[in-house]
Order: structure tokens, then sequence, then C-alpha cells
């Protein structure tokens, strides 16, 4: 009657030595598992060419934008044609998305970057449709002295920043978008400060629009998903390091 008992208890033995590794091993699947579903960030511009990007409701970048020491930077040119906007969006459009970039503005200098921006030959620049985060030399565009809301970093016309942490103009800054719909989040941080909240939709949206100088512009953020875009003020701006992090 002994041999059995050793043999099941031998049996019980093996059976829970190999359950270790199967926790072990299952537990190294969920891992995999979640890392596999955490966002990534992707290059919008790497410095080196305009690869991803192209003028708005045009074709490929070329001049006035240049590439200089890693940076895509527009000259406003001279002699510029009736009506013509050099305007750059991204060939991809985003709903959802963390946003990074360095930004530089020339003295007495205004631009902007857009999201939610939709082509169409009716539309002929991106703030129709795209609402714009403002870059500005605040000390000396004259927009500054429109409101607090015409700041660099404003959520333009709508959400004034809570503070002033823009560098002066000629030097970089560093900046952050987030647009979330599943969260009804957006924000703004400038050189590692959180300076506007909003959200994305919703009454509370609506009512920032109705409050601004958009509120009869029909078709204004009226596209979940849309383009980046950075904007031809008629200014010298300079922009590098842009990335993005789908939600």
């Amino acid at each position: 009657m002994r041999k059995p008992l050793l043999f099941v208890a031998l049996a019980f033995a093996f059976a829970c030595k190999d359950k270790p590794k199967e926790n072990k091993q299952e537990a190294e699947e969920v891992i995999e598992t979640v890392e596999e579903k955490q966002p990534e960030w992707t290059n919008l511009f790497d410095g080196t060419s305009f690869d991803g990007w192209h003028m708005y409701n045009g074709d490929e970048v070329t001049e006035p934008w240049k590439l200089e020491d890693g940076a895509m930077v527009f000259y406003p040119p001279e002699n510029r044609p009736d009506g013509a906007y050099y305007n750059l969006v991204t060939d991809t459009r985003y709903t959802d998305f963390v946003l990074t970039m360095d930004w530089k503005i020339a003295e007495g200098g205004n631009s902007g970057i857009f999201w939610g921006v939709m082509e169409d030959e009716q539309f002929g620049q991106p703030y129709l449709t795209g609402p714009e985060i403002q870059v500005l030399d605040n000390e000396r565009h004259p927009d500054a002295q429109n409101g607090d809301d015409r700041l660099a970093g404003a959520l333009y016309d709508m959400v004034s920043p809570s503070k002033n942490v823009v560098k002066p103009a000629g030097e970089w800054n560093n900046f952050e978008l987030m647009i979330n719909h599943k969260t009804n989040e957006g924000h703004v941080v400038l050189n590692g400060t959180k300076i506007v909240e909003f959200p994305v939709q919703g009454p509370e949206w609506e009512e920032l629009v109705a409050n601004s100088k958009f509120a009869d512009w029909e078709d204004f953020a009226a596209f979940e998903t849309g383009k980046i875009g950075l904007q031809d003020h008629g200014d010298k701006v300079a922009f590098r390091n842009i990335k993005i992090k789908e939600l």
C-alpha cells in the first residue's frame, strides 16, 4: 500500500512545481499585452525633410519654407502674390493625441498651431476649420494688446493662459498640446507649465465658441478628426522636434 501513496505524493509535488512556471509565463504574456497597447510617439518632423507635410490645399513643401539646423523655418516672401499663403498641414489626420514640438518666433512675429483642420477648396485658410494655439512675440506684436486670450499659448480668442511663461522672441519654446475627445479634455503646456485647459466638445466647448469671434463660422471646429497645421501669418517662425502620440 505504500508504493501507490508515494506515487501520488510525487505526482502532486511535480504538479505544484510546474505551476509557478505557468503563472510566470501567464504574467509575462499579460505584461507584453499591456505594453503592446501603450501609445507610441511618432516623429512628424525629424529635421531632415518635409516628409509627412504639404502646403495647405497644395502640394509638397517648397520655399518660402526652408530646412535649417534641424528646424523648418518660414521666411515671409518679400513679394507675395495676391491671395498666396504658405500654411503647412500634415498628410495624416488625427483625433485624440498629444503633440509636442519646439517653436521660435521672430521679433514682432505672429503664427499659430492648428488641429482639426479640414482641407477643401471652399476653405482658403486652416483657421476656418481648425482651432488655434497662439504663437506670438508677446512683447512686440500688437495682437498681445487685444486681450489675454491672444497671448502666446492661448487657445486663440477663447481661453487665456494662466501664466506668462513664454520665452523672448528668438528663443526656443517647448510646447505640448493634448486633445482627447474620449475624456473631453484639452490642454497646453508651455515650457513645462500647464497654462491652458479646456473641453473639446459638448456644452462648455460650444459656449467658448459662442463667446468668440468664431461664433458665426459654420465650419469652425466642426471636424473631430483633422490635420495638424502650422500658420503662415506673414512673419518668420521656426518649428523643430515635432512628435505626436495618438491616444
